[in-house]
């Protein structure tokens, strides 16, 4: 089971300042709030997430950190519906994952969504 630390952690930059997260090519950057996030400032990643949504209101990865700030937040549903809406995107791109591994951002917002689906049976 992956804790919700780790699916904070999901998202990592390639090559880039640790904010800034891997798009599809090295050339796509998006600021996605990890410094924020990776350091537990989670109302400062929620702005700054919700600012940048404005502009790419379909980015996935925007989409699955504000969803994980949401839950470390204690709110499951509204975490949720970002991981959905991430997950049901037309925009999609690979994104590294804290292990190293390349995934579809589809496949992550799921990963992200078990992980959050299964801490709660958990804490019933």
């Amino acid at each position: 089971m992956i804790a919700l630390q780790t699916v904070v952690a999901l998202m990592v930059a390639q090559a880039a300042p640790p904010a800034l997260m891997a798009g599809i090519n090295d050339t796509q950057q998006r600021d996605a709030a990890y410094e924020e996030l990776s350091q537990g400032e989670t109302d400062a990643a929620i702005a700054r997430l919700e600012a940048n949504l404005v502009e790419n209101p379909d980015d996935p990865a925007l989409l699955i950190n504000l969803g994980s700030a949401w839950a470390v937040r204690g709110d499951k549903e509204k975490a949720a519906d970002y991981y959905r809406a991430a997950a049901s995107s037309d925009v999609r791109y690979r994104l590294e994952l804290a292990d190293g591994e390349w995934v579809d951002s589809r496949a992550a917002a799921r990963l992200a969504l078990r992980a959050l689906e299964q801490t709660a049976v958990a804490m019933n």
